[in-house]
């Protein structure tokens, strides 16, 4: 802006005043100041001028490269965000990036807010963050969330996801239906603990058995491996999340294992791989599009008006029947 003002021979504030659009100059100085930042190719940092009007335009969005859904969601952030005039700024947790390390960064750039995608950290952790910015938690049921402080959450009714998904395997005729739980993976404590329910809700309790696991496809084929070595196959087996249930898939073929003419077999997510044609996986589907919509507007509203407008949006999830799920063998 410095050089398009020398260049034109009036002040920089003229130069502001012209770009912005708003009054205070001739039509010949306006022109003459437009062609010249045409000329020399200005471009406006917008950044300066969200902070020069005492405010950031920018959501910080932290996920896990790793997980499928995820990628999904930022998808669909990024328009969402854009449509409301707000610039996304990504950051991702890894292995060795812890997720204090991702706030920071994402603070550190003056983010206005922040959507976290599936934090692992504890709750404590989440509302100190929000007494620093207005913070949506999506994909995670966190306990005692208010409009009372900057914190949000927009997540899927697992319980009810899981408890379609058992409804149907026993529909099918299935009695025998294990579960590859998440671990300590966001979302899975409350995945195991509907399964729970739900296999008791349909006289099943004798029947249920946890196989530990993770949200990924090495836990999903350590499950299968060690489901292989015990004396008698289940006939149903329900995964954490899509990633496990194709580990688990992979070392079921790779043994000879028909799946569903053996074992049936089902995810949750309804990630894109799901979907593929050579998997073409019986999932829970989880809406990426409305959840990261919801998590964008509920981060923009608690930036502009308040803490006021916090709340938990539950979306209802769906059951996708595919290929891998059929009767039981009897």
């Amino acid at each position: 802006m410095a050089d398009v003002a020398q260049q034109a021979g009036v002040s920089r504030t003229l130069v502001s005043f012209i770009l912005d659009g708003k009054p205070g100059a001739s039509d010949e100085t306006r022109q003459r100041v437009l062609a010249i930042a045409d000329e020399i190719g200005y471009r406006p940092d917008s950044a300066a001028r969200l902070l020069a009007q005492g405010r950031s335009r920018t959501l910080g969005v932290m996920m896990d490269v790793r997980q499928l859904f995820q990628a999904e969601l930022v998808t669909h952030i990024y328009p969402a965000a854009e449509r409301l005039g707000y610039e996304v700024l990504l950051s991702a947790n890894l292995p060795d990036r812890t997720e204090t390390t991702v706030v920071d960064s994402l603070l550190s750039h003056r983010c206005g807010a922040l959507v976290l995608l599936g934090p692992r950290s504890d709750q404590e952790f989440l509302r100190q963050v929000a007494d620093r910015a207005p913070v949506v938690v999506a994909g995670r049921r966190l306990p005692g969330v208010t409009g009372e402080s900057p914190l949000a959450t927009v997540r899927t009714n697992d319980s009810k996801g899981i408890r379609q998904a058992i409804d149907y395997l026993v529909g099918l005729g299935h009695r025998s239906i294990h579960h590859v739980d998440g671990g300590t993976d966001p979302g899975s404590a409350d995945r195991l603990r509907a399964y729970k329910t739900a296999m008791r809700a349909q006289g099943l309790a004798d029947e249920i058995t946890v196989i530990p696991g993770a949200h990924n496809e090495e836990a999903g084929a350590e499950a299968a491996r060690a489901m292989l070595a015990a004396p008698a196959l289940p006939t149903a087996v329900l995964a954490g999340n899509d990633r496990c249930a194709l580990g688990i898939l992979d070392v079921f073929t790779r043994a000879g294992v028909d799946v569903p003419g053996q074992v049936s077999l089902m995810g949750y997510d309804d990630s894109r791989l799901s979907e593929n044609p050579r998997i073409d996986l019986t999932t829970i589907h989880q809406d990426a599009h409305d959840m990261a919509l919801n998590a964008v507007e509920l981060a923009v509203t608690m930036l502009v008006d308040g803490p006021a407008r916090a709340s938990d949006v539950v979306l209802e999830p769906t059951l996708i029947v595919r290929g891998t799920t059929g009767p039981p063998n009897n």
